[in-house]
């Protein structure tokens, strides 16, 4: 009587919990945090299918990937890692991501950094540095395949944010070595590199998901569109905010929009604004303070 393999699934990622500094310790690594993407490959009967983080099958927005992964010397595997896009520094571009889905996706890149299965073993219950190890060994060390290993740092996690906020990436994940739980972990850590800079408002607008206050803002010089920013302001600053917006209010449209619900004002509010370094339009963006 045959018996019959059961197909390899999709499996939950582990994901990494918000924190302000990297941890400390000898059980800790460190990575380049990708700016892009989370994806998984599933190799399995001579096909290769690529799912997003939510288990949706994207393997037609990544036939080079697809391409690499057949390519690998396996039978089965699942590997685990972020979709990306290089700008000309070779860092991740989060903006040129979707596009390059579109129009140029033999340029996407995927940078694994986790193994969760292969040629028939379950790996989740290994140490992070022995999935690693044999993830390693099976992507090689071709720099033209479009399978990329996610290197380590060798040292402490404080040296290598603080080389990642200065070149402006996006910030790093730490990682305990223990086995892999689908979900929001602990035991994986990122440190995001943020920055602050000065924006004037041109308008305020609500959050179609939680329905909070942004406020729209633009370059001072030439008042180039910027993005939105939740307005986090609290107090006297926060009544001092809504006072000026109110007073500066006008009819007509500062910057050509497609928001329908957007009360304009004058180009005179000058706010400070923290948000991720090294995006071309804010993401992740707050208002701190008001500018004098």
């Amino acid at each position: 009587m045959f018996r019959v393999t059961p197909r390899l699934r999709f499996i939950e990622p582990q994901l990494a919990s918000p924190v302000d500094q990297p941890p400390e310790g000898k059980h800790w690594i460190h990575e380049i945090k990708h700016d892009g993407y989370r994806s998984q490959i599933v190799i399995e009967r001579g096909q290769v299918r690529v799912f997003s983080r939510n288990g949706h099958d994207w393997s037609d927005r990544y036939p080079s990937i697809v391409r690499a992964a057949a390519s690998l010397r396996c039978k089965s595997a699942i590997i685990d890692g972020e979709a990306i896009v290089q700008n000309g520094n070779g860092a991740s571009d989060f903006e040129a991501l979707s596009s390059a889905m579109r129009r140029q996706p033999h340029s996407i890149i995927l940078y694994a950094f986790d193994l969760l299965h292969l040629d028939g073993t379950d790996l989740l219950q290994q140490t992070l540095l022995e999935r690693r190890a044999n993830l390693k060994q099976l992507v090689g060390a071709d720099d033209q395949s479009r399978i990329q290993f996610s290197d380590e740092f060798d040292g402490d996690g404080a040296a290598l944010f603080n080389a990642c906020a200065e070149k402006e990436l996006e910030g790093i994940v730490s990682k305990h070595a223990l086995a892999y739980r689908s979900g929001r972990s602990k035991t994986w850590l990122k440190t995001k590199c943020f920055t602050e800079s000065t924006f004037v408002v041109v308008g305020t607008d609500r959050d179609r998901k939680t329905g909070a206050l942004m406020a729209l803002l633009a370059h001072s010089e030439g008042l180039k569109y910027a993005g939105t920013a939740f307005i986090t302001l609290g107090g006297d600053e926060r009544k001092e905010f809504l006072t000026e917006v109110e007073r500066l209010t006008t009819s007509w449209a500062t910057l050509k929009s497609s928001r329908v619900d957007v009360k304009w004002c004058q180009p005179r509010l000058v706010v400070r604004v923290k948000h991720l370094a090294g995006s071309k339009t804010l993401r992740h963006a707050t208002v701190k303070r008001l500018e004098t």
